[in-house]
């Protein structure tokens, strides 16, 4: 088998983030689900928009913050994800090259404008999001390229692409050719609410082998098995994956497998600003470590790096060049 090009491919969805603080007040007056994910039209994202004071935009996605991790740890990099022919779509595929990323996905033209996500953030760094798919629902089997699938160790599938029909159809097509050409297929399982809706699904995902490697927190691994009890959830999970990463917040991360479970402590932080891309970043620095055939362990602690300069400011992607971070920590990549 010849030697992949890339490192780890994303599949994910290609949105554009709109961050902005508010108070609890206002979740609460909107009805919101704190640390939630939800999907709504393009007038509720404009009323809720028109009722916040400053805001930041930047790129984002889950796979898309995963993938800008790996590459910012020098990994190399490729994404899949629909943007519209349009001026945030134009901005998207700026900043993902920017930071070394192959993304060579064809724009949607005259058709629904590119996706955004409203991310509000309160002050204990929490965040609750509201986000209209738009250009992001019309992904499909035609954008997954076989050549570039086959040319990368690890496929990057978001939990989120369960939820537009063609996308679930390029979900499955990528996974069958990964595993054609001998490549490996990673899922985010991405939001408890995506969990509550595709329960089984996942499931049969994880147990019948499409996937190859999990990634969850513990909240979303506790829907998906139905129980409040943590230690009964990675049980059920350890029989169920090949490998699972589960991130527990300020406790550190789990990395395991049928045989063995490492349990790796969070990097220090000095103030939480943001959760925004805790979990995706994690999942890039992890995958970075799998690809360059780093013990579970110096994977998950490259994980909690990454998630812990992310969560320090406002929005989902370094600030810093990640690898300058982990080669600091005595990590020889």
């Amino acid at each position: 088998m010849a030697a992949p090009r890339f490192d780890v491919l994303g599949i994910g969805n290609a949105i554009f983030d709109i961050l902005a603080h508010v108070d609890d007040d206002f979740i609460v007056r909107e009805d919101l689900v704190k640390g939630s994910m939800r999907l709504v039209d393009g007038d509720e994202i404009a009323r809720l928009y028109g009722d916040l004071g400053q805001v930041v935009r930047i790129s984002g996605g889950s796979g898309g913050n995963t993938i800008a991790g790996v590459a910012s740890l020098t990994g190399k990099a490729a994404y899949i994800g629909k943007v519209a022919d349009d001026e945030f779509g134009e901005a998207y595929r700026h900043d993902m090259r920017g930071v070394g990323v192959a993304f060579d996905s064809n724009p949607l033209s005259g058709g629904a404008p590119t996706a955004s996500c409203l991310v509000l953030v309160t002050p204990d760094g929490e965040r609750t999001m509201s986000t209209f798919l738009g250009a992001c629902q019309a992904l499909g089997p035609d954008d997954v390229d076989p050549a570039l699938v086959a040319d990368a160790e690890v496929i990057f599938l978001e939990g989120y692409l369960w939820d537009p029909p063609q996308a679930k159809e390029a979900f499955r097509k990528a996974a069958e050719i990964a595993h054609q050409n001998g490549r490996k297929v990673a899922l985010t399982l991405s939001d408890t609410f995506c969990v509550d809706r595709f329960r089984a699904e996942f499931l049969e995902l994880i147990k019948s082998g499409t996937v190859d490697i999990v990634f969850a927190n513990e909240h979303e691994l506790r829907s998906l098995y139905e129980t409040s009890d943590f230690d009964t959830a990675v049980s059920a999970l350890r029989q169920d994956a090949k490998l699972a990463a589960v991130t527990m917040g300020s406790e550190g991360s789990l990395a395991i497998t049928r045989d063995e479970t490492h349990h790796v402590k969070a990097a220090p932080v000095d103030k939480v600003v943001d959760l925004t891309g805790a979990g995706d970043l994690y999942a890039g620095g992890f995958l970075f470590g799998l690809a360059r055939g780093l013990p579970l362990p110096d994977c998950a602690a490259i994980g909690g790096l990454a998630a812990g300069e992310v969560i320090q400011h406002l929005g989902a992607r370094p600030e810093v060049k990640l690898v300058d971070l982990v080669r600091q920590e005595g990590f020889k990549v």
